[in-house]
């Protein structure tokens, strides 16, 4: 029976920004920080089959395409990486490209990557704040700029660049030949509700993503037979553990409860499943819980100057 606060690590990328706020202090003068991952806070246990992470993105990221498991075990991986996005912040424009404008053969897509038109073969199209993206391993995709985005994904870094942008790092062209699928991405299901305050957002092989609305000073029964995921953005306390906006929340083999504040809560909630666990979240009651007034404070400063909603 497991439940902690998540400890978080930063990942520099070419892509990324100096500055994370409002999202999170952790950002660096001398660097580019494009990542943040949310992990284990005991380095000596079991590594989770998922990650989550935040990606931060001031220049637009490789055109790229990850492959599935057959492929991965061929190469002495243990898992494929299919992942899933949420749009957080987007600046007007911003865009994501999954999939292609048409279908190409192999040899197509080669002379592609070899002339760098690839990157105007990829279907663009422009995002805002709380789109939802299913990316399956195979297809092939790319992030704009101008975006914060809530990843959850495979535990697995297997990448293969189609394109970069000139930034001098390599491409993998017989790999990314091999694993993708070379068309255009088949549209993904709209969300749907699976009861109050949960709304499904994608559900694949390999997790489901869903989004949590609490009203203010409800408390839910939650129980994680899988490995879970939960981010937060308002104040809420998950079993003894007073969390935050932006901190996440790790679960496994564990029944408990999630208290919201008195500004209420919105959250991601991500779990090793094949399909929607209905039993996992249910509604109780009013809760006679309240948030110190330290925490109040914070947590109404936050939203009212950094506008961090789940929408």
């Amino acid at each position: 029976m497991t439940i902690e606060l998540a400890s978080t690590r930063t990942v520099e990328k070419p892509w990324g920004r100096s500055d994370l706020r409002p999202w999170s202090d952790a950002g660096r003068a001398n660097g580019k920080i494009g990542e943040i991952w949310y992990e284990r806070t005991d380095s000596a246990a079991h590594e989770p089959s998922l990650l989550l992470k935040l990606l931060f993105t001031l220049e637009p990221l490789s055109v790229q395409v990850h492959p599935g498991g057959a492929f991965a075990r061929s190469i002495g991986e243990a898992r494929g990486k299919s992942e899933a996005w949420y749009v957080l912040s987007a600046e007007p424009g911003a865009r994501i490209a999954l999939g292609l404008d048409r279908r190409l053969t192999s040899e197509q897509l080669r002379e592609a990557i070899a002339d760098g038109s690839i990157a105007k073969r990829i279907a663009w199209r422009q995002v805002a704040r709380g789109d939802v993206v299913d990316v399956p391993a195979g297809s092939i995709h790319a992030i704009g700029a101008g975006l914060v985005i809530a990843e959850i994904q495979q535990r697995s870094d297997t990448t293969f660049r189609l394109f970069d942008y000139g930034r001098s790092r390599a491409l993998h062209v017989e790999q990314a030949v091999a694993v993708a699928d070379a068309e255009p991405a088949l549209a993904g299901p709209l969300p749907k509700t699976l009861g109050p305050g949960r709304t499904l957002l994608v559900s694949s092989s390999h997790f489901v993503l869903e989004k949590i609305d609490a009203l203010p000073r409800s408390k839910w029964g939650v129980r994680a037979p899988h490995e879970t995921w939960l981010l937060l953005h308002g104040h809420a306390r998950v079993g003894l553990l007073n969390a935050f906006p932006g901190e996440a929340v790790f679960l496994e083999d564990e029944e408990t409860t999630v208290q919201a504040g008195a500004l209420g809560m919105q959250a991601l909630i991500a779990y090793d499943a094949r399909r929607p666990d209905m039993m996992m979240l249910r509604r109780l009651a009013e809760a006679s819980f309240t948030p110190p007034e330290s925490a109040l404070r914070q947590s109404s400063r936050f939203r009212r100057r950094h506008n961090f909603p789940i929408a």
